[in-house]
């Protein structure tokens, strides 16, 4: 089947928000709860504590966010939920009021497009809640209830809460809090789509699907695709898959899938043994051992062959997220390493996700210390935020970054030489993860262009034409370059 992808998502650049965590609104606004006890913004976050970022707050940092290049995001779930993350979904038609309800988020959804930013929101469509009113009402009215068969009870009586005893209902991944939809009941399955379709329909730009893997039921996420589609063709469907995702990224089901498997080569290569082994180990990626530049072409190559390109340039590649451990902190807090990896990801194909607070250097091992509230200005790390936005413009600026062939031209010891081709437009990416610095002559003769201007540097690297289909680089110890044509 011929695979059609929207076209927006191939020139976007992603920032994840964690709704509760990045800004709490400045102005005076009509809040649910004005004199709320709200865990300190800047204090080390806790499982179950709120912090009280808001929509509103988000929609006062829009400047922010496109001052940086930023034109889509990715929020974690913002329905109405009894926990910090709102994956325990209460209500799939209300955005959480401590958020500022559904008027904050359509204030902030015009806003955003107002800038030309998209929207992408979480469905978390495999388990609903403790909370959710129809297995709320299971808990209420035991087997009289109208919902039985939403869920998948086992057995009498239901306990939810008391952790002695047996569920008796399936909970994700054994949590009782988290309720496993009847995915195989028609009205489930229909219930879902619905939800879906609302979404699409009030505006929001695609959906990011939390756990898809685990609904099994034959048909679903290709209903699902063609449901969203026939409102809008352009909606982005994307799927937290880890792991080789051809299953789902045939053309009928999901546009791209939350690209761990470019992430786990990347930070290998980028921080190599600074790797915090106790920051990613029982995760499922494995940024480890260290790779070397053979090793890193070896990868690459390999997830570029999984899926077709069309596919490829709707990835969405990403370092961090809110179920891993911030990449300054599984780098053991190594800057170049955070450097040299955000070069990797902002000239791949795909759309590239940035993790709010990454920009700035902001700290964080493991959930909940990964989902911190953003940093004063004060504490921002400007060189970490310039190499940030230095290359988000690049990529705007130069089609082939974004859509141009992915060509290796050298990979040996710790140096990694690589070409983005679009029609006659060529750039040259070099990086150098070695304690060293390295001088190479890397052979040009199947470009078309002499790229012989650097566009980029994290330090200085001397660029000499040697005239003969080759150029020779000399590039100090951890350090990574863009090189164009004059």
């Amino acid at each position: 089947m011929q695979v059609q992808t929207p076209d927006w998502v191939k020139h976007a650049v992603f920032y994840q928000i964690f709704p509760d965590r990045f800004a709490i609104s400045k102005q005076p606004r009509k809040r649910l709860l004005n004199n709320a006890s709200w865990e300190d913004w800047h204090e080390m976050p806790t499982l179950q504590g709120y912090k009280g970022g808001d929509l509103w707050g988000v929609m006062e940092e829009l400047d922010y966010l496109q001052d940086l290049g930023v034109n889509a995001v990715y929020f974690t779930p913002i329905f109405q939920s009894a926990s910090n993350h709102r994956y325990h979904t209460h209500d799939y038609y209300q955005v959480d009021p401590l958020l500022g309800g559904n008027p904050a988020f359509k204030d902030l959804l015009e806003a955003a497009h107002a800038r030309d930013i998209k929207v992408v929101l979480d469905g978390v469509f495999n388990h609903s809640s403790r909370g959710f009113f129809f297995f709320n009402d299971i808990l209420e009215n035991g087997p009289h209830s109208p919902w039985l068969d939403w869920f998948k009870i086992h057995d009498w009586p239901l306990a939810p809460y008391t952790g002695e005893k047996p569920a008796n209902y399936e909970g994700w991944d054994g949590n009782r809090a988290l309720p496993v939809f009847n995915h195989d009941n028609p009205e489930v399955r229909e219930y879902i789509m619905e939800i879906a379709e609302y979404w699409i329909k009030f505006g929001i730009d695609g959906w990011r699907l939390d756990v898809p893997f685990e609904i099994r039921t034959p048909g679903f996420w290709q209903e699902f695709r063609e449901r969203v589609k026939a409102i809008n063709s352009e909606a982005y469907i994307v799927g937290e898959v880890w792991v080789d995702a051809r299953e789902w990224l045939d053309g009928s089901q999901f546009d791209g899938v939350m690209n761990y498997l470019f992430t786990a080569p990347t930070i290998a290569f980028a921080a190599g043994d600074r790797v915090d082994i106790e920051q990613v180990k029982d995760r499922d990626y494995e940024p480890y051992p260290a790779l070397s530049a053979a090793g890193y072409a070896e990868k690459i190559q390999e997830v570029l062959k999984l899926y077709p390109w069309e596919i490829q340039l709707t990835q969405l590649n990403l370092l961090a997220s809110h179920d891993t451990a911030r990449l300054i902190s599984i780098a053991d807090g190594d800057k170049k390493s955070v450097e040299l990896a955000t070069l990797l990801l902002l000239t791949f194909p795909g759309a590239p996700s940035i993790y709010y607070g990454d920009e700035v250097g902001l700290v964080g091992k493991l959930d909940p210390d990964s989902r911190r509230g953003f940093p004063l200005e004060e504490n921002w790390d400007k060189e970490i935020l310039e190499t940030h936005r230095e290359l988000i413009a690049l990529r705007h600026a130069y089609p082939c970054l974004r859509t141009g062939e992915y060509k290796v031209l050298f990979a040996e010891g710790e140096l990694y030489v690589f070409a983005r081709i679009l029609d006659k437009q060529e750039l040259i990416v070099a990086v150098n993860v070695s304690t060293s610095p390295s001088t190479v002559d890397v052979d040009i003769s199947d470009l078309q262009s002499k790229p012989n201007k650097l566009l980029y540097a994290s330090d200085k690297v001397e660029l000499k034409d040697r005239g003969d289909s080759q150029i020779s680089l000399n590039i100090p110890s951890r350090t990574g370059c863009v090189i164009s044509e004059q």
